[in-house]
């Protein structure tokens, strides 16, 4: 059986140095060394940077999904790398073999597209909203899953290669969702993995300025590209109501709506709909896509 070769793509702003720092540390120290490690600095120059990885300093600032494509498309072109982790740059990896149990994840089942990791904080907990199934009362159940999380998971090169990357004009918000349908459409298998942990402080998704106006605008693309006709209202009027009934801010509000009126009204990238099999399949694992 032969065991994949490991990269590593980490994206940053230069805004958590020491974060940083001790997230390449950690990298550094596993017991399977990967391949090459790449940090893309989204307008940043990456000047300060004195670990062994390659470096690629980007003049303006392409969202989490547009700087991770970048490095993606290094490793790929590499031709060297089997298997990607990718990690955000406030993580830090606990253990010293999560790679080695990556590696061995993907070579014992040729048909796993992406391995979710386990997120918690720096006690220990993991919050109901990092576990990607939709019953979260148990962050240690390990199995298949429809969705996992961007702050720390790893993707099979062959898939990514088949069905594309990260949807770059998404900037923040939901990308992980565009791309997890479209795997599960390909026929590949998203695994949730509890064991392999990326510690990660405990924060809240509103603290970007722009949350609320992005995660409704690539809600609104999402279901666009993504979903058959016939379903996407159907997920747009569920998450209207969610939206509104967590809603604490006046100024969020305004933020939302604004947000929702541009998906409809802007251009959302080619459409691709989920084949009806997959929809089952998805309802089978426990979250149709409309929740």
């Amino acid at each position: 059986m032969s065991l994949p070769r490991l990269g590593v793509v980490i994206v940053t702003m230069g805004t958590r140095p020491r974060e940083l720092d001790a997230l390449l540390a950690s990298v550094e120290k596993q017991d399977v060394p990967a391949q090459r490690v790449v940090l893309v600095g989204n307008a940043t120059p990456l000047t300060d940077i004195t670990a062994d990885v390659t470096k690629i300093p980007l003049e303006e600032n392409l969202g989490c999904p547009g700087g991770r494509n970048v490095g993606l498309k290094m490793l790929s072109e590499s031709g060297d790398v089997d298997v990607v982790v990718e990690l955000d740059d406030d993580g830090l990896l606990i253990a010293d073999d999560v790679f080695r149990e990556v590696r061995q994840l993907f070579a014992n089942d040729p048909g796993l597209g992406i391995v979710g990791f386990r997120v918690a904080d720096e006690n220990g907990v993991t919050e109901r909203r990092w576990v990607p199934r939709l019953r979260a009362d148990d962050p240690m159940r390990r199995g298949p899953v429809t969705a996992f999380l961007g702050g720390g998971h790893a993707f099979s090169m062959p898939m990514l290669n088949e069905i594309g990357l990260w949807p770059s004009e998404f900037f923040f918000g939901h990308e992980e969702s565009d791309l997890a349908w479209r795997a599960l459409d390909a026929g590949w298998k998203i695994l949730y993995e509890p064991e392999l942990v990326l510690q990660h402080p405990r924060t809240s998704p509103a603290r970007h300025a722009a949350h609320y106006r992005f995660t409704a605008r690539n809600r609104v693309w999402l279901a666009r590209r993504r979903l058959p006709i016939p379903l996407i209202p159907v997920y747009l009027g569920v998450w209207i109501f969610l939206a509104m009934a967590r809603m604490r801010s006046s100024a969020g509000l305004k933020a939302w709506w604004g947000g929702f009126t541009e998906g409809l009204r802007t251009p959302c990238g080619p459409r691709a709909p989920m084949k009806w099999r997959t929809v089952w399949r998805m309802t089978r694992l426990g979250r149709p896509p409309i929740l």
